[in-house]
């Protein structure tokens, strides 16, 4: 045998005798409890992302309810603030009209009241005309027997109004 053969009987010795000390140590026992340990920690992690996956789902399930419900629930809000202000608004309507017939009969009966007066005015004026005429026809025509059968006739005609 040659230094080569020798060598490579020496490093298959040494090969040997250490893998001879890696089974007294248990090192491949080590190495298989390490890999079972670890399998184990990611299956457990695994569950564990299953369960947190689980839980999101719930999770966002629960908050589209929820926002459905929201969105319900203003779709209800604003539909009942648009009655309540049509309501309002026929309300406002209705007062407005009501103020505009009392403002209207108001201003009528003012024009009545404005009517009535300028009519009893002109009447005034036409009995204090008519007076003041009579009183200068009488001045002037009514001197002596003229005067006293006017007078007369007045005072009859004012007593048979009056009775």
């Amino acid at each position: 045998m040659d230094a080569t053969a020798w060598a490579s009987f020496w490093a298959f010795m040494a090969l040997i005798a250490f893998l001879g000390i890696l089974v007294y140590l248990k090192v491949p026992a080590m190495a298989a409890d390490w890999l079972d340990s670890r399998a184990e920690r990611i299956r457990r992690d695994l569950d564990e992302a299953r369960r947190l996956r689980e839980e999101a789902q719930a999770l966002l399930a629960d908050y589209q309810r929820r926002r459905q419900e929201a969105e319900e629930e203003a779709e209800a809000i604003v539909d009942q603030a648009r009655r309540e202000a049509e309501a309002i608004a026929t309300e406002a309507q209705l007062r407005m009209g009501e103020y505009i017939e009392r403002r209207t009969r108001l201003v009528e009966q003012r024009i009545g009241q404005a009517e009535v007066q300028a009519i009893a005015e002109v009447r005034s004026r036409a009995v204090d005309v008519a007076a003041e005429a009579a009183t200068r026809i009488l001045s002037e025509r009514g001197s002596g027997e003229t005067g006293q059968r006017l007078v007369r006739d007045s005072i009859e005609q004012v007593r048979s109004n009056l009775n």
